[in-house]
């Protein structure tokens, strides 16, 4: 697993992986090279047994600008269809990555989260938010689209289709308080308490069933896609995969003696 990146913020500790943009006093806008780099490190983390969890947070008072504007906004007005097309695959890939990478990431938003920001946050599995948090769908502000990087098959699952039409057509920011009462906050807390709060968690779950856990992240994106009886069915084979795991058997012994689990990932 690479851990010499040169374009984010990346610290390992206690088998979770506490990632940030690295640009405070820019409100950390995303980059061709951070786009990049993220993309390919989610697309590893899926071979890797350490990282158990993800804490995607923010980094002096905000999550992220979202796309640099001269950095990438500019430079993607000269280009041609070609080159704009290998550029919207690639920060879709980033999304795909993010939801194929078999770990769950918990997404700590202060402050700024638009724009790429919002839907790096939105691919996120689990986020929590402080107050000051502002999390605004920017494109049509830009003369975009609304539906940039799944933002339009992931986002009504989260808040609602109604709500999400609301965020992509104004490109209106939604406040922390919205965004909990809409369920894309799991938990809103005091700013001093989000990095403690999102590791706490990301620890909780890094405690549990590593095998297991991939399961339940791949099930949760393929079933969308199912009709219930295919649902049912793939749960079914899931779950009997995961009853082979030596965590399964640890469960048990555990249960029968009365003392709590130490799963091995295995």
């Amino acid at each position: 697993m690479r851990t010499d990146v040169k374009h984010f913020k990346l610290e390992i500790v206690d088998g979770i992986a506490h990632v940030a943009l690295d640009r405070p006093e820019r409100k950390n806008p995303l980059t061709f090279d951070s786009y990049a780099e993220l993309r390919d490190w989610f697309r590893d983390l899926v071979y890797d047994d350490e990282v158990k969890a993800v804490v995607f947070g923010s980094n002096g008072g905000n999550f992220s600008s979202g796309g640099d504007v001269h950095d990438i906004i500019g430079p993607l007005t000269k280009m041609n269809m070609k080159e704009l097309l290998n550029f919207t695959r690639m920060t879709g890939d980033l999304v795909k990555a993010m939801v194929n990478c078999g770990k769950p990431i918990i997404a700590a938003i202060d402050g700024i989260c638009v724009g790429a920001g919002a839907i790096i946050a939105m691919a996120s599995d689990l986020r929590i938010a402080t107050p000051e948090a502002k999390v605004a769908f920017l494109f049509t502000r830009v003369g975009l689209a609304g539906c940039d990087m799944g933002a339009c098959a992931i986002l009504p699952r989260i808040i609602g289709q109604g709500r999400a039409a609301e965020l992509l057509y104004t490109g209106r920011a939604m406040s922390a308080d919205e965004g909990s009462a809409w369920g894309f906050h799991n938990r809103v807390v005091p700013a001093d308490d989000l990095q403690s709060a999102a590791t706490d968690m990301a620890s909780r779950i890094a405690a549990g069933p590593n095998f297991g856990h991939m399961m339940t992240k791949t099930m949760l994106q393929q079933e969308w896609s199912m009709s219930i009886e295919q649902a049912i069915e793939a749960e079914a084979q899931a779950q009997a995969i995961c009853m082979q795991t030596g965590d399964f058997e640890r469960a048990y012994k555990a249960f029968v003696s009365k003392q709590t689990p130490i799963f091995e990932g295995d």
